[in-house]
């Protein structure tokens, strides 16, 4: 019998994968062994761990260092496993420090992953505060090309996103097939609830992005991207009263 090694894996052989995974990572989740905190968190760590065993060198984690609770799941579970940062251009300080912060604390190979055009030369071709005027024309050149390269030679990914972030990830699942990319994309900690963060940075002491003392719940770019109010929407203050919800990473 042939085996078939992560180098020399097919689309089909990542697609039957990511399927066969799927749908045990599902039946683990909705055992109800696993229907507490604790179980959400195990099964969490199960997912990364059976990913890391899977795909090697070939798995890479997206982090914000606004998702810092999978940053730290992450490095405490698949120690050495490689974390890009897409640098925009406009972060807050805040959150390039955390970046900085995770480098040092954890062990992690965080690469940072900058768009082809420097804000400058941005604002040179195309008009100062693009993302004002077109904030998707704004994310495709500084966050999903980056992003594009930045999975170039992987064949899984892992993610961050949450059931309880937005009405449009409610179908997230641990495992899946990203089919715009062609490739396996995790998100281990899918079904946490916004309770089983809070609990997990305590029990954790999980260093958070200094933002979240001033009211970001969802932190992206410092231009499109303001507090949210008691009682508001985590995201609510992504793009704040334009008709965007999504950067385009995940759509």
């Amino acid at each position: 019998m042939t085996t078939t090694t992560t180098d020399t894996r097919s689309v089909e052989d990542l697609r039957a994968l990511a399927a066969e995974a799927a749908g045990r990572f599902a039946a683990l989740e909705a055992d109800p062994a696993n229907a507490a905190y604790e179980g959400r968190v195990e099964v969490a760590r199960q997912t990364l761990t059976w990913a890391a065993e899977a795909f090697g060198e070939h798995l890479t984690v997206a982090s914000s260092m606004g998702d810092e609770v999978l940053v730290h799941l992450v490095g405490t579970t698949i120690p050495g496993a490689d974390v890009f940062f897409l640098d925009t251009g406009y972060h807050f300080a805040e959150t390039l420090g955390t970046r900085d912060a995770y480098q040092a604390m954890l062990p992690l190979r965080i690469r940072t992953i900058l768009p082809l055009l420097t804000v400058a030369q941005q604002d040179a071709e195309y008009g100062p505060k693009l993302h004002d005027r077109s904030p998707d024309s704004c994310c495709a050149m500084r966050k999903v090309e980056p992003l594009t390269r930045a999975l170039s030679t992987h064949q899984a990914w892992v993610t961050g996103m949450r059931r309880a972030d937005a009405p449009t990830r409610t179908d997230v699942g641990l495992v899946g097939w990203d089919e715009k990319r062609q490739m396996v994309k995790l998100n281990p900690i899918a079904a946490w609830t916004d309770d089983d963060v809070d609990r997990y940075v305590e029990e954790q002491q999980v260093f958070l992005n200094p933002l979240r003392q001033e009211g970001y719940a969802s932190i992206g770019c410092a231009p499109c991207t303001r507090p949210v109010a008691e009682g508001e929407d985590a995201r609510a203050g992504r793009w704040a009263g334009k008709d965007k919800t999504e950067c385009g990473l995940h759509t």
